[in-house]
């Protein structure tokens, strides 16, 4: 038997065994619920509800928000956000996002990857802008993580009815989030700002949950707190 092996087999069998040992990403189960506490300044005033559904092929995102307790009685009404569209291997891909807050009028977002641009519409006006591959929503960038887990520095363009805004964020490291749902292990990212910005923004991923979105705090110009924590996950 020969057992020398030629330089361009030894890589070959390199990077086979490599594919072999590296564990595969495992995609979110077709439906997923996901139920929040949004605390202002510490106070919770308003509960959450997110539900992820797909096939593998396209995805369904219906998320809510309405006033928790006496806060429930001053609120005009439920915030009400969805994004549909397709699941590439790259990640989501959305084709329309729809935002209603109470009684108005929905805006909305809707995608032609063909032509590479998205149309918004708010209050009867509509406005094109151009997008580029991995161009996300209000709603899918952060389900998105889901399907396609952060490797590094995050860059994206977020779309909404209103218009265009884009992000980055760094990975912050590895944390146990205590949350009614249980402890839950976490990716945390937290956003880079530019110089001027004094907004911060942090995410949280459920590392052993297809990264499912867990935790968003948002701290305004003015220090106002904003945080978004998961208290029940259903599949």
């Amino acid at each position: 038997m020969n057992l020398r092996l030629r330089p361009f087999q030894i890589l070959i069998g390199a990077l086979l065994a490599a594919l072999v040992a590296a564990p595969a990403q495992a995609v979110p189960p077709a439906h997923v619920s996901v139920t929040y506490d949004v605390s202002y300044n510490g106070l919770v005033m308003a509960v959450g509800h997110e539900t992820l559904q797909h096939d593998a092929h396209s995805y369904q995102i219906e998320s809510q928000l309405r006033g928790k307790g006496v806060f429930a009685l001053a609120n005009r009404g439920a915030v009400k956000r969805s994004s549909r569209g397709e699941i590439t291997p790259a990640g989501l891909k959305p084709v329309e996002f729809r935002d209603q807050r109470g009684d108005r009028e929905p805006e909305f977002a809707r995608f032609d990857w063909v032509a590479h641009s998205v149309t918004h519409e708010r209050d009867g006006n509509r406005q094109a802008s151009p997008i580029t591959e991995g161009t996300q929503d209000r709603v899918s960038f952060f389900w998105n993580f889901a399907f396609a887990p952060p490797r590094g520095e995050v860059s994206v363009q977020v779309e909404d009815g209103r218009g265009t805004t884009h992000f980055r964020f760094a990975i912050a490291g590895k944390e146990t989030l205590k949350t009614d749902a249980g402890a839950i292990e976490c990716l945390h990212l937290r956003k880079i700002k530019d110089p001027g910005d004094t907004r911060d923004t942090e995410i949280w991923l459920a590392t052993e949950r297809s990264f499912i979105p867990i935790r968003l705090l948002v701290v305004e110009k003015d220090g106002t707190r904003v945080d978004q924590v998961a208290t029940r996950i259903e599949s």
